[in-house]
């Protein structure tokens, strides 16, 4: 069975289960510890259950081990639909640490950054270019909400002498970053200089999410979308070499000192 059919029939079962039991959403994401949003998306074959989720329903509903063994099932695929799934997993994350060896981290951009970078491949109309520079915008607010995500960036220093929209917006966008790794304590920004030559994260960007459960995802963003892959195996190899990583880059303070002197070069 390929997972979609697996995804629907976790779904139905659980609400069979819940129908059953008499419980409306409400009083199963009481009783699971999980948000009613979750579970209503769970219901509809919009998010994929977790592990803790589906042992919580095995446990409510007393199902003896059913919902797990469906829920395993539908993780032997690698692939989540994308960004739906994703821009969920990114604001309930309580951790989120990226690494971007291209450009500025999406929830990092200025306006006048995420404008040019968009308009740069002529791929996008203009109106789709402001949505998609809006959504990008909106999503920022998690930073500086009332109980932030951890955020960590790693950049690689290549990325704040690649000139994206002209000098003035790369000099905007680099003191946005000293900004905010000097303004907001939940916000770290680290970066590889250039000295440090071949290293592991020539190998493309990715994002690593934990979830309010204590589980890491990875995503890994295409051209035009992205990909979720929660297998064990896998994250732990990222897991990896996001330490690898990070042992390359400069500490927080020298990165910001370094962030400051390259927008002094952006006149």
């Amino acid at each position: 069975m390929e997972s979609s059919s697996m995804l629907d029939h976790f779904a139905e079962e659980l609400r069979l289960a819940r129908a059953s039991g008499g419980m409306s959403q409400a009083a199963l994401a009481e009783a699971l510890s999980y948000s009613g949003a979750l579970v209503a998306k769970v219901e509809t074959s919009e998010r994929r259950p977790s592990l803790d989720f589906a042992r919580r329903c095995d446990a409510v509903f007393g199902a003896d081990g059913r919902f797990e063994r469906i829920q395993r099932r539908i993780s032997r695929e690698t692939v989540v639909p994308w960004f739906r799934d994703w821009a969920g997993i990114e604001q309930e994350a309580t951790a989120l640490r990226t690494f971007e060896p291209v450009c500025v981290p999406g929830l990092l951009q200025t306006e006048g950054y995420a404008r040019a970078l968009l308009a740069g491949g002529g791929l996008f109309a203009a109106d789709e270019i402001e949505q998609h520079v809006t959504t990008r915008l909106d999503r920022q607010v998690m930073l500086t909400r009332n109980r932030p995500p951890l955020f960590t960036a790693v950049i690689d220093e290549h990325v704040l002498h690649r000139r994206v929209g002209g000098p003035e917006v790369m000099r905007e966008q680099v003191l946005h970053l000293v900004k905010l790794g000097s303004t907001l304590p939940r916000v770290r920004i680290q970066v590889v200089p250039l000295a440090a030559g071949a290293y592991v994260g020539l190998g493309g960007p990715f994002v690593l999410a934990t979830s309010p459960q204590a589980e890491d995802l990875v995503y890994l963003a295409g051209q035009r979308h992205g990909q979720v892959i929660d297998r064990t195996d896998y994250v732990r190899q990222m897991v990896e070499v996001w330490e690898s990583i990070r042992g390359e880059a400069l500490s927080q303070q020298q990165s910001l000192e370094l962030m400051a002197e390259v927008a002094e070069t952006w006149t």
